[in-house]
């Protein structure tokens, strides 16, 4: 099993969040010694004609400046592409391919619920999507041949970008800093900082990207998830009125009537209970459900007499919180409440065993958890 990194290069991981993370650039050489692409050119194109993948061309010199299309595409598409100067984008790989998804183990010193998913691009010579920036963290680790990044300047929603391109191409770049990266080398890029990468002959990156929910949607989101649990006996109200001198205005007395009612939903219940499905929700939506559920007897025999394992689904979203009366644990954007202990064990590992689960089942609270994520397949039978 792949663990997490825990240096960077020479550097601690612990120096690494205290001095890098989400503060400056970071390129960290032989990050990975050794590092193979699982992945060609060849078979990221095959990804890209499914219809189920999210796919994208980036054309420097296409119908218009810095083309993009979607996906799926077909093998036309990518016979009459010109020689250089394109990108192909494919998302999630590591729901698709296991040796992709196990890169994604090297990253979690960072809190599960906060990586999002592996995006692998393949470029021919002088392909790229332009100079830009990001609103989230990403770790660009190359995975074949060369790329050239160079590192701009800090950017945010004022930054002016170039007309006629759905892309966010920046109207100016200024490089500070420029590397070319080979295979197993990482750029790690802060949220906001300008970057552009080049490819230098054939290209494969590996961005292993972050969730970074906005204010806006953090705000937006959470009201609507507490409003769906409260009734409309809550209403505002102003028992100590008092009367005042115009019937116009609106008091500070009324604005800290109205900021309680708020205060009193923000419990740290109500935020995990948002907070954790929304950072645990699948990007990309799937029937996760049997057609015929698996009776709990079946499954626990299986794993009993068979010595099959339950695997966590590679696309599946684990987190967990712990209250003080009990712990919530979400999974592909819902919540349940099962023990403490078996949500820390799902949590941090990838497949369970018989050995270590029967003693988690003597709490009654598990048992339905299981088979309900058994029988969505955010958790899977197999040996």
């Amino acid at each position: 099993m792949t663990h997490p990194l825990t240096h960077l290069g020479d550097l601690p991981v612990e120096n690494f969040l205290r001095d890098y993370w989400q503060k400056k650039p970071l390129l960290i050489r032989n990050a990975l010694p050794g590092f193979v692409s699982p992945l060609d050119g060849d078979e990221l194109a095959g990804l890209a004609l499914e219809e189920e993948v999210e796919s994208r061309l980036v054309l420097e010199k296409g119908k218009t400046p810095w083309e993009l299309r979607h996906g799926p595409f077909d093998e036309k598409t990518f016979a009459t592409l010109p020689e250089t100067h394109w990108t192909l984008l494919i998302q999630a790989v590591d729901q698709w391919v296991p040796e992709v998804h196990e890169l994604l183990q090297h990253f979690r010193f960072i809190p599960n619920w906060r990586l999002d998913d592996i995006m692998v691009s393949y470029a021919p010579d002088q392909g790229s999507v332009g100079p830009h920036f990001d609103y989230y963290d990403v770790f660009l680790l190359q995975g074949a041949g060369k790329r050239r990044w160079r590192i701009g300047q800090t950017c945010n929603v004022h930054s002016e970008r170039v007309a006629g391109t759905s892309l966010n191409i920046l109207k100016q770049f200024d490089t500070e800093e420029e590397w070319v990266l080979e295979p197993g080398d990482i750029l790690y890029i802060p949220p906001g900082v300008a970057h552009w990468g080049i490819a230098e002959g054939e290209c494969i990156t590996y961005s292993i990207g972050f969730r970074a929910p906005s204010h806006a949607d953090i705000l937006c989101e959470l009201t609507q998830d507490i409003a769906t649990r409260l009734t409309n006996d809550h209403r505002f109200s102003d028992p100590d009125l008092t009367l005042q001198t115009n019937p116009g205005e609106i008091s500070h007395t009324a604005l800290q009537q109205l900021k309680n009612i708020l205060l009193a939903q923000l419990t740290d219940e109500n935020l995990a209970h948002w907070f954790g499905k929304h950072m645990t929700e699948r990007k990309y939506a799937e029937d996760m459900e049997h057609d015929e559920a698996i009776e709990a007897d079946d499954w626990q025999a299986a794993m009993r007499d068979d010595n099959l394992l339950l695997w966590r689904h590679p696309a599946a979203r684990f987190a967990y919180h712990a209250l003080p009366t009990k712990t919530l644990l979400f999974i592909d954007g819902q919540a349940f409440s099962c023990s403490r202990e078996l949500a820390e064990t799902l949590c941090q590992v990838t497949e369970i065993d018989w050995a270590t689960l029967e003693p988690l089942l003597e709490d009654p609270l598990n048992l339905p958890v299981l088979n309900a994520l058994i029988h969505q397949e955010s958790l899977l039978l197999d040996e």
